[in-house]
């Protein structure tokens, strides 16, 4: 796999999964401190795009070069537990199916190895806001990460 983490800011790879840490900001939480349920919304995303960059893809090269990317077609999330200020939580992504112009991704949110939340997101790949193939490239390493 060919992972662009030097930069210390895309998490890490740990065999088929991505790991995404990050601290969670007053700015992320509702009026009880807990973190307000649309922003883990937010984290999944970002761990769906480092997965991407992980494994060699980035979404703003694909659109300016090809206009081609990935849209959330279908997104369930079960909240287990509330994340608060100052928790450090991890994002992990892993890929649950591949097919030639979607893929579904499994996420979770945990803190010290409780978890918070989980999602299943359903992605489709597209050009000009149609479903099209996605580079053969792209679903063969993907296809590895399951």
């Amino acid at each position: 796999m060919t992972a662009n983490l030097d930069d210390g800011l895309g998490g890490r790879l740990e065999g088929v999964r991505h790991v995404l840490t990050l601290r969670i900001y007053y700015e992320d939480t509702d009026f009880s401190g807990a973190v307000y349920h649309a922003n883990y919304l937010r984290y999944m995303e970002r761990g769906r795009t480092e997965i991407l960059r992980a494994i060699g893809f980035d979404h703003r090269k694909l659109w300016e070069t090809v206009r081609e990317g990935f849209v959330v077609r279908r997104m369930t999330v079960d909240y287990l537990r509330p994340a608060r200020m100052d928790d450090v939580v991890a994002i992990t992504t892993w890929v649950h199916d591949v097919k030639q112009a979607s893929l579904t991704l499994g996420q979770s949110v945990t803190r010290d190895g409780e978890t918070l939340v989980t999602g299943l997101a359903v992605c489709a790949y597209v050009r000009e806001g149609r479903p099209v193939r996605m580079p053969e490239r792209m679903r063969k390493e993907m296809a590895r990460t399951e």
